[in-house]
């Protein structure tokens, strides 16, 4: 450049800020990556290898099962003695479910790896991030408490008849006796139990493979269910629908279609939360 050239003036408007794309990038890092092209067929894949894996571990998988069983018989004789806790009581078992089939992932992805599987390991498999699996537990306790309440709230209400006893809460249910009671209860239900559904409908695998907090792992489940509401609203059908099934039995078909539905839920993660990009 000759000494006499002037140099011109450079318009700072026109400059892009150099920390921009940084700080864009340092904001979508606190986002987990999601799928958003699944498809609802997608959900008899889950569900095909989830079978798969039960059938290839069925000795700890029965195990599991065995324990399905005994909440379910639990919670019908506590239904027993305090019918209008009806809905704290099937809310409890929803709850409960996807911490009891903790091991369940855990066995899925040990088969993935290819690795040994082990009841002691699978049964444990909390301990690896035991304070975030407690946090979402406490939060999901709280849910719990409030779909309590309001199922006594709406016995309160619309039940007709005085204080029923178990049989009556089935008859009103399946003859139809008190139908703005079976409405009311139905509506506040399914309300809990799909705000249940999509807070926690990856947050426990997620968790237990990733090591992920209970507020990432709970708004990516939001995200995820937002992403692809039908594939999701499906699945949250099927387990619905399987687990009724299994339950009708006196709770026996809990033994198979509890770890079955742990298992594929294990590939429903694994396909709506891809894997973390290894580090180089």
């Amino acid at each position: 450049m000759a000494t006499g050239e002037s140099v011109p003036a450079t318009d700072p408007a026109t400059v892009p800020a150099p920390d921009a794309p940084r700080a864009d990038a340092a904001a979508a890092s606190f986002l987990i990556p999601i799928a958003r092209d699944v498809a609802p067929r997608e959900v008899l894949e889950w569900l095909k290898l989830g079978w798969r894996d039960l059938v290839r571990s069925y000795l700890t998988g029965v195990w599991f099962g065995v324990c399905f069983v005994a909440m379910g018989a639990l919670l019908m004789l506590t239904f027993r003695q305090a019918p209008a806790w009806l809905m704290a009581l099937v809310s409890g078992f929803l709850l409960a479910g996807p911490f009891l089939c903790t091991g369940c992932y855990a066995i899925s992805r040990a088969l993935e790896r290819g690795c040994e599987v082990r009841i002691r390991a699978a049964a444990l498999a909390f301990r690896d991030n035991t304070k975030n699996l407690a946090l979402f537990a406490a939060v999901l306790g709280v849910l719990e408490l409030l779909w309590g309440r309001a199922s006594l709230v709406v016995f309160a209400l619309f039940y007709q008849g005085g204080l029923p006893d178990s049989g009556d809460v089935l008859a009103a249910f399946l003859t139809l006796k008190n139908v703005p009671f079976v409405i009311a209860y139905t509506l506040v239900g399914a309300i809990f139990a799909t705000l249940v559904f999509v807070v926690s409908a990856v947050a426990m695998p997620l968790m237990l493979d990733r090591g992920t907090d209970a507020i990432s792992a709970a708004l990516t489940s939001v995200r995820v269910c937002l992403a692809a509401p039908l594939t999701l609203a499906l699945w949250a059908l099927c387990i619905a629908a399987l687990t009724l099934a299994a339950m009708l039995p006196g709770f026996v078909g809990l033994i198979v279609v509890g770890p079955w539905l742990g298992h594929a839920t294990w590939h429903a993660y694994r396909r709506l939360v891809p894997p973390a990009p290894a580090v180089a």
